[in-house]
């Protein structure tokens, strides 16, 4: 009960200073809160800093994933051009050892002429 009565008299003291026209902000106001005060800062700090750090973070994942992407078609991009040089090389020596007179030729079947 003695607490609460402490409690109603500050309370009553800083609507009196208002009133008067001083102000609740003073030295003694910070004197007294002075952890409260560090301490909320600080969380105010940590919570921005925690922010950027996210985003940071965010940024990173997806510059990783555009280069995963881009690794990914050059390995497709490589299968299918070592798999068409396996089957030409196939089919080379499957013709060699056929005994046919075949070769690839060395210019296309027809040229193109420009008006």
């Amino acid at each position: 009960m003695a607490a609460s009565k402490k409690n109603g008299k500050t309370g009553k003291k800083v609507v009196k200073q208002v009133v008067q026209g001083r102000s609740f902000l003073s030295f003694d106001f910070f004197k007294h809160n002075w952890i409260y005060i560090v301490a909320g800062t600080a969380m105010m700090l940590m919570y921005i800093s925690n922010k950027y750090v996210c985003q940071m973070n965010i940024k990173e994942v997806m510059d990783l994933k555009v280069e995963l992407d881009n690794a990914k078609t050059d390995c497709v991009n490589a299968s299918a051009r070592y798999n068409s040089m396996i089957r030409e090389s196939q089919m080379k020596s499957f013709v060699d050892t056929m005994h046919i007179d075949l070769a690839s030729p060395e210019q296309p079947p027809y040229q193109l002429a420009s008006k």
